[in-house]
């Protein structure tokens, strides 16, 4: 099956949806814990850390859920990356392609209040709380809805990456985490190649 030209798109939206619909869950099931951030969206490029606050006017919550594609690369066998040399007239693709996808979940961090005072033991601890609890909703987001956004028996093989807690800066604080995805490889070339 040919690697269609919305494959990366379609598994982007696909996971923004998932992620954010766990998050929806888990805000109603842990009293205090924020939902999906009414700021969500697929990314192009690094992700810019554009509103931790309440971009919504108060009408939602604050943060911002983004997903992003990192890198694409030919793999044999999956999640190993292909470094075999194509001649000029060889048209071999992949039998799969790796995408690694970064998912990056940001919520507002206690900062310094206008005397200059940092925030205090107990605005750490709640923060931090938040932050747990997202780190490990949007881990197990993945592990859940992951193998269904793909075809075939087993549904789609990835490789859960490193996640990583981010800031606090600006701000800001949350976490990112990536993951290497199965795609199938184009396995007919365009005309003339």
């Amino acid at each position: 099956m040919p690697l269609t030209p919305l494959a990366l798109h379609d598994l982007t939206e696909a996971v923004l949806g998932c992620v954010c619909a766990a998050l929806q869950a888990t805000a109603e099931e842990v009293d205090g814990q924020p939902a999906c951030p009414c700021r969500a969206c697929v990314v192009p490029g690094a992700v810019a850390w554009d509103s931790c606050g309440d971009p919504c006017s108060g009408s939602g919550d604050g943060g911002q859920l983004s997903v992003n594609v990192v890198r694409l690369n030919p793999t044999n066998p999956f999640p190993n990356e292909d470094r075999t040399v194509q001649g000029a007239r060889n048209c071999q693709p992949p039998t799969t392609t790796a995408v690694e996808i970064a998912v990056t979940l940001l919520r507002c961090a206690p900062t310094v209040d206008e005397q200059g005072c940092p925030p205090t033991c107990q605005e750490l601890e709640q923060a931090a709380r938040i932050v747990h609890v997202d780190a490990v909703t949007v881990f197990n987001a993945l592990y859940c809805c992951l193998p269904g956004t793909g075809g075939g028996r087993r549904g789609r093989k990835f490789v859960m990456g490193q996640q990583r807690t981010l800031g606090p800066e600006g701000g800001c604080v949350g976490v990112e985490q990536r993951v290497t995805v199965a795609l199938p490889g184009c396995v007919k070339c365009p005309e003339g190649a």
